[in-house]
């Protein structure tokens, strides 16, 4: 699908209308051949059209509430829409009441004129990397499709519908990267703010701590579209920088190790590109991620605070989770109060250290995942699952931990396996983040 700018000047000078655009969505989704059944768990259609038909009315009469008015977008099934039951990816929650009123970002997204395509299958409860489901399915990503690989987690059928034209844009959450993992595998653009940029109330939560919200769409552009009204900012328009003034940081530590060839070789093409186009680019030591497992030994935050919030649910449905699902949160209840505060301080104490180590850079960069997508049937096993969902979410966890806001975009060459570029600014920097990753899009695309 084309950008959301693209979508805006056609909808502006009546060459589609937003009608049209829902349509072509919903034959996407209703493709046999397609991975919609998959990658949706419901499908807005009265709703969806009822909106887009007001949007063209709008438009119509010039009061359209937003250049975006009519652009249909999806949403991950963990975000409250008024009137939708908020599933999470489970069973357990198919029978709780609809949402009485939409989640902040989402009733910031409706206030702009976006529409609601449908709800987005994802990892039950948002606890892996990998992007499968086993209560609905597990949508295969674009690349090896005869084969079946997974579309990383959680955001998978967010990912898939992006990629798949299935929607302009999707909805997701990040915890440990899963808006930058499907989107590395998807061969899209995902983007994590900065935790406090966007309120995450009213999406069911996985960890308090490390929760944020974010979008996943076809360019850095569109992503800072909807990051925009996600936040209740105006859409400012970028500056462009001379990639001479940039200066990356390349992780010496832990973010390298174990690559798959095909990702080292994609990464290596695109930083020659950066160097060559005048990005310093300076190799450093980050002691600090070296300490990170450790720190994280008894599960990390998702554990406890997870474990915390499902607590009563596991009580009286854990045989209706997924068992890779309920079997890790509820080892949540191993952690002490004192081993949580000491999470919480030793946290602290390596933001602290990182921001020195990284000060004078605009980002660090890495790939957003060490390894291609393997199919999902070789995942059948419990061994092989957990080892994949620990390396899918090595680099990207990072930015979680540290509080940073973070982006992956496609840096692999068509027909290629999937590869991220995950660039990784300051806290709190996202405007630049943006403007950042904008500029390394434009040289190495």
């Amino acid at each position: 699908m084309q950008s959301l700018n693209d979508l805006s000047s056609d909808l502006k000078a009546k060459r589609v209308t937003a009608r049209d655009l829902l349509e072509q969505c919903f034959e996407k989704i209703a493709d046999p051949a397609g991975e919609g059944g998959r990658a949706f768990l419901s499908v807005n259609h009265d709703k969806a059209r009822a909106q887009a038909d007001a949007m063209d009315a709008l438009r119509k009469q010039g009061l359209e509430p937003s250049p975006y008015a009519g652009i249909p977008i999806s949403i991950k099934d963990l975000y409250d829409v008024k009137g939708e039951v908020t599933a999470a990816g489970s069973k357990i929650l198919q029978s709780a009441n609809p949402a009485p009123v939409d989640a902040p970002s989402v009733k910031r997204l409706r206030e702009a004129g976006f529409v609601f395509v449908g709800r987005n299958n994802m990892v039950e409860f948002a606890y892996a990397g990998v992007g499968m489901n086993s209560h609905f399915g597990t949508p295969k990503i674009p690349y090896d499709r005869e084969n079946g690989r997974i579309p990383g987690g959680s955001t998978s059928g967010g990912a898939v519908a992006v990629a798949d034209d299935m929607a302009a844009v999707a909805l997701g959450s990040d915890t440990g990267g899963s808006c930058r993992i499907p989107a590395a595998f998807c061969g899209i653009t995902g983007y994590k703010p900065t935790a406090s940029r966007i309120p995450i109330k009213g999406l069911t939560p996985l960890s308090f701590s490390l929760d944020s919200a974010g979008p996943l769409s076809n360019s850095v552009d569109c992503c800072r579209i909807v990051d925009a009204v996600m936040a209740g900012e105006p859409v400012r328009k970028t500056i462009a920088l001379d990639p001479k003034r940039l200066r990356f940081a390349l992780p010496q530590t832990l973010m390298f190790d174990g690559l798959d060839a095909e990702v080292a070789e994609a990464f290596e093409r695109t930083v020659r590109i950066l160097a060559d186009a005048g990005v310093e680019i300076v190799n450093i030591e980050f002691p600090e991620l070296s300490e990170l497992d450790h720190i994280n030994r008894l599960g990390g935050f998702a554990a406890s605070e997870a474990y915390a919030w499902h607590k009563e649910l596991l009580a009286n449905h854990m045989d209706e989770y997924d068992p890779r699902v309920g079997g890790r949160i509820i080892k949540g209840a191993d952690q002490s109060a004192a081993d949580y505060i000491e999470l919480g301080q030793e946290r602290q104490r390596i933001i602290r250290l990182s921001a020195r180590t990284t000060a004078s850079f605009d980002a660090f960069i890495a790939p957003t995942v060490a390894i291609v997508p393997p199919t999902i049937a070789s995942l059948d096993e419990d061994a092989a699952y957990f080892s994949t969902n620990s390396m899918t979410l090595r680099n990207t966890s990072v930015g979680n931990f540290l509080d940073r806001c973070s982006i992956s975009l496609p840096c692999h060459k068509s027909g290629e396996a999937p590869v991220g570029f995950m660039l990784t600014g300051r806290h709190g920097d996202d405007h630049h983040l943006f403007r950042v990753a904008e500029t390394v899009e434009r040289l190495i695309r």
